[in-house]
């Protein structure tokens, strides 16, 4: 039982540093791809996938960034992996949201 326990929790810990690299590795990509198609002072506020996208090699994510006085969320969809594959590409699937900040903040 102890056993079992160990394995669990190391299990745990293996998954949640890949889920924070994953995470990391994703906004720098996003702020990279958004940065070659023009938008150099884009910001990635927050990257939002599903619990099992780590572990995958393609999947559908969602990021919120922001370009000088504009939020917006961007949906991507995610071909590769940043630590299992050599090439990740990010494809543009569209704009969800556009929200534009007037005054100080």
């Amino acid at each position: 039982m102890r056993f079992i326990m160990t394995l669990a929790v190391l299990a745990g810990l293996v998954y949640g540093g890949l889920y924070v690299y994953y995470d990391a590795s994703l906004s720098r990509a996003v702020e990279e791809r958004l940065g070659n198609a023009g938008l150099s002072d884009v910001t990635v506020e927050a990257v939002d996938f599903s619990p099992l996208a780590p572990l995958l090699t393609e999947t559908e994510v969602s990021a919120e960034v922001a370009y000088g006085g504009l939020d917006a969320s961007v949906n991507l969809r995610v071909v590769g992996h940043p630590l299992f594959t050599d090439e990740l590409s990010l494809e543009l699937g569209g704009l969800e949201a556009l929200r534009l900040g007037i005054g100080g903040q």
